[in-house]
């Protein structure tokens, strides 16, 4: 906290003879207290108390010179002196820093001098017209100077009006009442030079409110105190115990008066500045940027030293892992490119992925000429690092139009997965800069027309995926008529990709011709269409607002598809209804018709489901998850889809999507293919979407050769599909405030995940099981800090937790229907929150103090319908 009290100031505000704005007598002094103070602290405040300083003072106001036309234009004259500094919170003395300590000795001899220097502000009714100070002098000092000036800016009538002062160009609202008046600065208003940067996503996001309400009150037209106070508070969406407040107060007083003649003769407010001391300028009022310099900090290089343990692979599932990236990022947005270089070639081959991650994850122009440095995209050896730099930036919080310049200007590509990951994160570059208003930028004019245009300029398969899945990412309204024709493709895979994208669309943007092609691929009234990708169309029609006759026909439509299919659809149809989805009260409503919904049609028998659940319910945010399976006829696996959702505020968060696709598979049992089916290459692979962001696809094998000698040498080891360190949150600003103060608010959420994969199939025990592997550690800090040249106070909240979750499906097909049995299981996991509050002065003197508080929440089997825990024990008696 910091704080000024007790000295003079001139400022005799007549309300009488239709003043604007506060009105200096002739020939006066005024002697005022004034006393500010800043404090940080948990949002919910702390028995101990916040952190900060107070710094209090005398004052003195006189005026200087008077329009001889306007008596409410007016040059003044302010002067501090006295400066005294405490704790705001109340200290031990053996936990008070500044124990023993006086102004000069915080401040420092120059900076005292600097502070008790006057100065002038030009007042034109009631308004800052201009602050003259000294060029020289540290900015730490003028800003408070400017607090000082802007304090004594008021109207004297109700009404809203623009004003400039330390904060910047706000909107305030004046209220007149009865000898006192008050002013609200709508903060949201407030344009400054100093901007920082957000998480677009609302869900992962942070929240702030503000509020800032000065009082002044009145007598006999003069100001007789002047009271603000200023509240910032910040919360994590996700977890709003996650919360940190800083708290501005000003307090100017009037003690006394006293004559006096100080006025100056001139005809404009320049030439009499002047005339009083050329060294003063006008400045102006808004506060200026005052630089951080971090004295005894550790180079970047030493930092890595300290923290590259924590990196190592093994590490990477607990939470010093991502703890350990965050506080990298923050050194690595510091340090040249030259340092980052010198880090990236010293570090050993098992933690320079993680490296990477921090590198690219800082988006400083230094980091990411680094890395474009460092790696060689024409050598194919390099994919790893190659496409954790490439995810990287997909996940980018807020990516400029240089990263996707990069990606753009690449080159040639040695690897073909490089490729396409460049082109499909081209994509989710493409959608966070059309996010923040950067659509017609030429870099993304230039991308947008390479991946609109992709899908047709090619005739190899894995190509016109890249691209459509580029356009997935890209959610780009001009790519919905490619989708739409893709979606009728003769190729499955394109058609599942194009319906996957529409499925993202807010429902305002499909039109009917979008949802007449839907529905003739879901009826295949044009061809015939493979399983999963009807399942697919039904998908969006489900989602997409859908009319009476649209729900009727799907219903109509169960009994006449394949035996799986059939199962499927009616499972879906059940799991909106009893998750209440938006389509529930459609469906409801259809069902009253015995046509459409009757016995027959409803017991329907098989293996394939669908089921939705919650994970976590609370205040702050809701998640929740699906498990769509398909099988085809024979037993095997067409499709597995788990979904993992956030929900916090109205806003939706996709969080994990991790799809399992099998196809022509059935040569292996001797069984037949199911409709439209039978000609289909032997494939199986994986998907992953992550935080909304698609990742490249990987295949297990592909081609009955493939198929054999993967199975023969088949470990049941599951395949990586993304390991790394994400940066999931990352919200940076100033907070200019009212007192001249500046306070920094740095929130960041770090996630270190490993996602897997595998399928497994006996012949012998005709058996197949296919598993989806999730770990994580995640770790989310704010620190809101104000600091000046000479004193720093902040305070710092966050938590942490490591989880698993395995999602196993086991499949017996030796008859039918077949056992089907799925687990979906999280291992109990600690949750952690943490407090730090500190104190310091430049002569390295601190106090601080930490709280934590540790719980476990216990682990659980996610429940799905009662169907399958009957097969699970059917199976699992079975395999004795």
């Amino acid at each position: 906290m910091l704080s000024v009290s007790g000295y003079y100031v001139n400022v005799s505000c007549v309300l009488s003879d239709g003043a604007a704005g506060p009105r200096m007598n002739n020939n006066q002094l005024y002697k005022f207290s004034y006393t500010t103070e800043v404090l940080v602290d948990r949002t919910r405040g702390s028995k101990e108390g916040g952190a900060g300083y107070r710094i209090s003072s005398d004052v003195g106001i006189n005026l200087v010179w008077r329009d001889p036309s306007s008596k409410d234009d007016q040059l003044i004259q302010m002067a501090i002196s006295n400066v005294r500094i405490d704790p705001a919170s109340p200290r031990l003395d053996k936990n008070n820093v500044l124990r023993g300590a006086t102004a000069e000795s915080v401040l420092g001899r120059t900076n005292l001098q600097a502070l008790t220097k006057p100065f002038m502000v030009h007042l034109r009714n009631g308004k800052a017209k201009a602050f003259y100070s000294y060029w020289t002098e540290p900015a730490t000092i003028k800003n408070l100077k400017r607090g000082l000036a802007s304090l004594l800016q008021a109207q004297l009538k109700t009404g809203k009006v623009i004003e400039n002062d330390v904060s910047g160009r706000c909107t305030v609202e004046y209220k007149a009442d009865k000898g006192q008046v008050t002013r609200t600065k709508i903060l949201e208003t407030c344009k400054t030079a100093e901007t920082g940067f957000i998480t677009h996503s609302q869900v992962l996001g942070v929240s702030r409110r503000s509020s800032s309400v000065t009082v002044f009150t009145l007598q006999d037209g003069f100001i007789r105190s002047a009271v603000a106070e200023e509240t910032h508070s910040l919360a994590v969406n996700a977890r709003r115990s996650t919360a940190a407040k800083v708290v501005s107060k000003q307090t100017l007083v009037l003690v006394g008066t006293e004559a006096i003649r100080q006025e100056a003769a001139g005809k404009d407010v320049a030439g009499v500045v002047k005339s009083i001391d050329a060294k003063l300028a006008a400045v102006g009022i808004v506060a200026e940027k005052v630089k951080s310099q971090c004295k005894g900090c550790p180079s970047l290089f030493e930092h890595w030293q300290a923290q590259q343990k924590q990196l190592e692979p093994a590490s990477l599932s607990k939470a010093t892992a991502p703890r350990s990236f965050l506080a990298l990022i923050q050194s690595i947005r510091k340090a040249s490119k030259d340092e980052i270089l010198k880090v990236l070639k010293s570090t050993s081959k098992t933690s320079l992925p993680q490296v990477v991650d921090a590198v690219t994850s800082s988006q400083t122009v230094a980091s990411l000429d680094a890395m474009l440095e460092f790696l060689n995209f024409t050598d194919a050896k390099g994919l790893v690092l190659q496409e954790r730099f490439l995810y990287a930036c997909g996940f980018a919080s807020h990516p400029n139009k240089r990263m996707l310049q990069a990606l753009l200007v690449s080159g040639k590509v040695g690897s073909t997965d490089i490729k396409e990951s460049v082109v499909i994160i081209m994509g989710a570059l493409v959608h966070k800069l059309c996010q923040k208003g950067g659509c017609n930028l030429p870099v993304v004019v230039q991308a947008k027309k390479l991946i609109l245009g992709g899908p047709d300029s090619t005739q190899v398969e894995s190509e016109v995926q890249m691209y459509l899945l580029s356009l997935k990412n890209s959610m780009l309204s001009e790519a919905i008529p490619i989708f739409t024709k893709y979606a009728e493709s003769e190729v499955g895979a394109y058609c599942t990709i194009a319906l996957t994208a529409l499925q993202r669309y807010d429902v305002s943007l499909l039109t009917d011709e979008v949802k007449r092609t839907v529905n003739r691929v879901y009826h295949q009234n044009q061809r015939i269409y493979e399983k999963n990708v009807r399942a697919a169309a039904a998908d969006v029609i489900l989602s997409s607002n859908p009319s009476y006759m649209e729900v009727k026909n799907l219903l109509l439509s169960i009994g006449q598809l394949p035996h799986e299919m059939n199962k499927y659809m009616l499972s879906k149809i059940q799991d909106i209804l009893r998750f209440q989805l938006p389509a529930s009260k459609i469906i409801q409503r259809t069902m009253k018709d015995m046509i459409s919904h009757n016995y027959d049609r409803f017991a329907k028998v098989g293996s394939s489901s669908a089921f939705s659940g919650f994970m976590a319910q609370s205040a702050d945010v809701t998640s929740t998850y699906s498990l769509d399976i398909l099988y085809s006829g024979s037993g095997i696996l067409r499709r597995s889809n788990m979904n993992i959702y956030g929900a916090s505020n109205g806003a939706m968060l996709h969080g994990l999507q991790v799809a399992i696709e099998a196809q022509g598979l059935e040569s292996l049992i001797a069984a037949t293919a199911d409709e439209g089916e039978e000609n289909l290459e032997s494939f199986a692979g994986m998907s992953a979407l992550l935080f909304d962001i698609q990742l490249r696809p990987v295949t297990f094998f592909k081609g009955y050769s493939d198929l054999m000698s993967k199975m023969f040498s088949m470990t049941g080891e599951p395949m990586n599909v993304v390991k790394g360190l994400i940066l999931l949150m990352d919200h940076s600003e100033v907070i200019q405030l009212q007192s001249g103060l500046k306070a920094s608010a740095e929130f960041q959420g770090g996630l270190a995940i490993d996602i897997s994969g595998g399928m497994e199939i006996s012949l012998w025990y005709r058996e197949s099981k296919t598993s989806v592997n999730n770990r994580g550690a995640l770790v989310v800090t704010g620190n809101v800090t104000v600091e000046m040249d000479f004193m720093r106070a902040g305070v710092e909240v966050s938590f942490e937790t490591e989880a698993s979750l395995d999602f196993i499906t086991t499949v017996q097909f030796s008859e039918y229907p077949f056992l089907v049995c799925m687990q979906m299981d999280k291992a109990t996991f600690p949750v952690s929150e943490y407090m730090t509050k500190y104190e310091s002065l430049s002569s390295g003197k601190n106090f601080v103090t930490r709280m934590r508080k540790k719980q476990l929440v216990p682990g659980s089997e996610f429940p799905l319908h009662q169907e399958n825990s009957n097969m699970c024990k059917k199976v699992f008696d079975s395999s004795w």
